[in-house]
């Protein structure tokens, strides 16, 4: 149906930057919002930034003028631009994405996420 691959992920000092990339392929019709999460050793996968379709963003509050979240609705790809990045910001990030797809039987919809591409950063 649909995948998402995602890539960018490093160790980086602190105050440095990092920018993740995914890309949505199969059998795609259209995808609505794409987001990032990320989950931290021992704590729950928690949202970091979301774009929809029509390029509307919203950011969790303690990356809001740091990082930023675009997308390239022609390469079906979600990017996350990470600026004076902190230790906090360590954990495994995750590509989300609502999509449709070309099914057997019709369009079907879907959530789905990515395999995460691995944050660290260093103090």
């Amino acid at each position: 149906q649909v995948q998402l691959v995602e890539s960018g992920g490093g160790l980086v000092q602190a105050g440095g930057s990092l920018r993740l990339s995914c890309a949505a392929a199969g059998r795609l019709f259209s995808i609505n919002a794409m987001g990032w999460y990320r989950q931290a050793p021992g704590k729950q996968r928690e949202l970091v930034a979301v774009i929809t379709s029509g390029g509307s963003t919203n950011y969790a509050g303690s990356v809001k003028g740091r990082f930023t979240i675009s997308r390239d609705n022609a390469k079906n790809t979600v990017y996350l631009q990470m600026n004076s990045l902190k230790p906090e910001a360590t954990g495994l990030y995750y590509c989300n994405a609502d999509a449709k797809y070309y099914g057997g039987s019709g369009l079907g919809r879907g959530d789905y996420w990515g395999q995460g591409t691995q944050v660290t950063v260093s103090s």
